[in-house]
């Protein structure tokens, strides 16, 4: 009886020491996982926050050079004024118009003795005449008719390199041009009928085009 009792409480107390035993290695692998589960979930988070930090500090960097073009926009339209005055010959029509002070200018050729009339503008100093070099403006008083100088452009039109449009300046009516008129040259072309003779003002590339719309062709004026 005593042994039965014995046998009785060690199989009692060897059941309770294997539940104990499989119960600790329960929580020990659960623990084990949840600590995994913590460690991944920190690293994701680390890269998660290291991802958005970049991400923030990106964002910040191109609205910081956003910034930092418009206000370089901003002085160098502020630069340009008070604008200046461009007054070509008075035998060649005076032909006359604003352009930003920032812009030098250099006539090539004085039309005297008959012969055309060539000046260049540009910001700063005014690059050499030719053909790779692009001007802000190109002002020429030709002595090709007026219909003679469209004609030239008239095969770049069929193309469909340039789109012509009709264009009144200041109650001046003449014909434009717009488009790539070389390889190298993406611009806009006024042509005016002057005189006996025809003006052409020529922009050799669209970085230009808001001045020559909104200061040169706006204050375009000549004695016809």
């Amino acid at each position: 009886m005593i042994f039965s009792n014995m046998k009785q409480t060690f199989n009692n107390q060897s059941g309770f020491v294997t539940g104990a035993v499989v119960t600790s290695i329960v929580f020990g692998l659960l623990a084990l996982v949840f600590g995994s589960v913590m460690i991944w979930a920190l690293v994701n988070y680390n890269d998660q926050k290291n991802n958005v930090d970049q991400k923030i500090l990106a964002a910040q960097e191109v609205a910081i050079n956003k910034q930092k073009a418009k206000d370089q926009d901003a002085f160098e339209e502020k630069e340009k004024n008070p604008l200046a005055e461009f007054v070509g010959p008075t035998d060649l029509g005076r032909v006359n118009f604003k352009y930003p002070k920032t812009w030098s200018v250099y006539v090539a050729s004085d039309g005297a003795s008959g012969n055309n009339y060539q000046a260049y503008l540009h910001p700063g100093a005014v690059p050499q005449a030719g053909t790779k070099n692009k001007f802000a403006l190109q002002v020429s008083i030709v002595g090709q008719s007026y219909d003679q100088v469209l004609g030239t452009y008239s095969g770049k039109v069929k193309q469909g390199d340039l789109r012509s449009s009709a264009i009144t300046a200041n109650g001046f009516n003449g014909q434009r041009f717009d488009g790539k008129f070389t390889d190298d040259v993406d611009g806009s072309v006024a042509v005016f009928k002057i005189r006996d003779k025809t003006l052409i003002l020529k922009t050799d590339s669209t970085a230009f085009k808001p001045d020559f719309d909104d200061k040169v062709i706006k204050t375009l004026s000549f004695d016809q």
